[in-house]
């Protein structure tokens, strides 16, 4: 049985460069949204707090998942994600209540 994974990537970028994470989203999220196994991609503003967002994101299955982070464009804004964000994104792996 394949289980859905649901996290939160938790996201800040320097001063000044909002619209860089911004316009990297937009980018990318036609190409998320579009694998197979992409259930949900979202990204969320912090309520006063420009400099940090929140993306949403739920798969399919780990199998789902594994696939988007190895995708040439997810590798590739990855590399250059370091010139707009303060610091490493924090993934929170989110599990369901049973």
């Amino acid at each position: 049985m394949r289980k859905e994974i649901s996290q939160l990537i938790m996201i800040e970028v320097k001063p000044g460069q909002r619209d860089e994470q911004i316009k990297a989203y937009n980018k990318l999220s036609p190409l998320v949204l579009a694998e197979e196994g992409c259930l949900e991609y979202v990204l969320k503003s912090i309520e006063d707090n420009e400099n940090k967002f929140v993306l949403v994101e739920k798969w399919i299955s780990e199998e789902a998942l594994e696939f988007h982070d190895n995708t040439d464009y997810m590798k590739k804004a990855d590399s250059l994600n370091h010139i707009f964000r303060a610091r490493s994104a924090e993934v929170i792996r989110l599990v369901d209540i049973e």
